[in-house]
């Protein structure tokens, strides 16, 4: 399948372009030409309607049959059109009755104005812009009426005063086209053939490539953006290569990274760790694929803690099996340790038999090979923070956050325990 170049792209829109504004110019043209050729008519009907209006009275006024007046009406009016004074013209007696065609009646509107100049002696103008007509209702002697309707603007009479102008307006835009084609060639194309092929380098995995493009422009920032992209993807995959399989968050390389890149930037923050209570003796009695479930049951509750109550630049990793990781700030502590222990213990009960949960325990194998009885699973939280004390390592955190887990796992249910040492 053959694909359309970008070259011939801009050349299409230009030429559709060129299109558009030589039609609204035209019609503009059109418009005026068309506006200038109806006053001008409207000016002349207001003149012809008065000699047709002495004409029609002094024909009424003869001293002959209405059938002989009437014949000479219609001469009149067919005179009128001959010389296309007129479009049409009706005469209406005192009841507002067409005196000169007997296939005509007289509309609902007509008859509204005819009654309207008819009480007030005047005669009313109107301009028909659906049927491009200039109609004059004129009141007679004897309280007959006159509706007389002169053709508007002539369209091919607009049209010999456009064509010419609109000639001369379609070669300026070729030319201005074809030197503007030139300039957008050399000026956009040839960057965006120099990101194509780096964009396919980067596909072949070479992640390391950078695109140097001097245009000052926003072609320039988008190469800046670009490169930055490169950086960003480098980063990313060194995430990915480390990232848990199972809940595809970060593993231990990125989790010191951002805890350090913290302590530098000298925010204030607090590192939550997770540990699940019992859950090697779930794993033993469900099963690998049960013990996965509550795995990724534990990363679920802590993204959705993060999105309801966190910060947008929290962090949460894995470091393995079922520990956890949640870097928040002290002012979300509180909120997101609460919906963590609370969602983790309804929804937890969700993985376990009847049966066990109607004892409240499971019968298991325990780390000495004895056969023991074993709680429904809870969640320790213990959490360490620069709040209070200064923190300098990554080794420092996790030491003091060793001590709280013995802490929170002497407690017979799921719970959060925060460091509030000063020293």
């Amino acid at each position: 399948m053959r694909t359309i170049t970008l070259k011939q792209r801009i050349i299409s829109l230009l030429t559709i372009f060129t299109i558009i504004l030589v039609s609204i110019f035209i019609t503009i043209q059109l418009n005026h030409e068309l506006e200038n050729v109806s006053r001008y008519i409207r000016l002349n009907a207001i003149v012809y309607a008065n000699d047709i209006k002495e004409n029609i009275e002094k024909i009424l006024s003869f001293n002959v049959s209405l059938e002989n007046k009437i014949s000479f009406l219609n001469s009149l009016i067919e005179s009128l059109k001959e010389k296309s004074i007129i479009k049409d013209l009706y005469i209406f007696d005192e009841k507002l009755n067409i005196i000169n065609s007997s296939d005509i009646q007289p509309s609902y509107n007509d008859l509204r104005i005819l009654e309207d100049i008819k009480n007030k002696k005047e005669k009313k103008e109107i301009i028909d812009k659906e049927n491009k007509e200039f109609i004059v209702y004129i009141p007679l002697k004897e309280d007959f009426s006159v509706k007389v309707s002169f053709p508007l603007g002539d369209i091919w009479r607009a049209i010999n005063q456009v064509y010419q102008p609109a000639i001369l307006l379609v070669f300026l835009f070729i030319i201005v086209n074809i030197i503007l084609g030139i300039f957008l060639n050399r000026l956009i194309i040839k960057p965006i053939k120099t990101f194509n092929e780096a964009a396919k380098n980067i596909a072949s995995g070479n992640l390391n490539l950078k695109v140097k493009i001097s245009t000052g422009d926003e072609l320039q920032e988008l190469a800046e953006t670009f490169n930055y992209m490169t950086d960003e993807l480098v980063k990313m995959k060194e995430r990915a290569e480390n990232a848990n399989p199972l809940t595809k968050l970060p593993g231990n390389v990125v989790i010191r990274e951002e805890v350090e890149k913290r302590i530098k930037l000298n925010e204030k923050f607090v590192v939550i760790y997770c540990d699940l209570d019992n859950f090697k003796a779930f794993n033993d009695k469900y099963g690998i694929l049960k013990g996965d479930e509550a795995i990724k049951l534990t990363a679920d509750i802590f993204k959705e803690a993060v999105a309801l109550n966190g910060n947008k630049d929290d962090f949460i990793g894995h470091e393995g099996g079922d520990d956890f990781i949640l870097l928040t700030t002290p002012d979300k502590t509180n909120s997101l340790t609460d919906y963590i222990i609370s969602e983790f213990d309804k929804r937890i009960r969700l993985l376990y038999d009847k049966e066990d949960l109607e004892r409240g325990f499971i019968v298991s194998t325990a780390r000495d090979g004895s056969i023991k009885e074993f709680p429904i699973m809870t969640i320790s939280l213990c959490g360490v923070s620069n709040e209070n004390k200064e923190l300098t390592s990554y080794a420092q955190i996790t030491n003091i956050a060793a001590e709280l887990k013995k802490k929170a796992k002497k407690e017979l249910k799921s719970c959060f325990v925060l460091d509030r040492r000063r020293i």
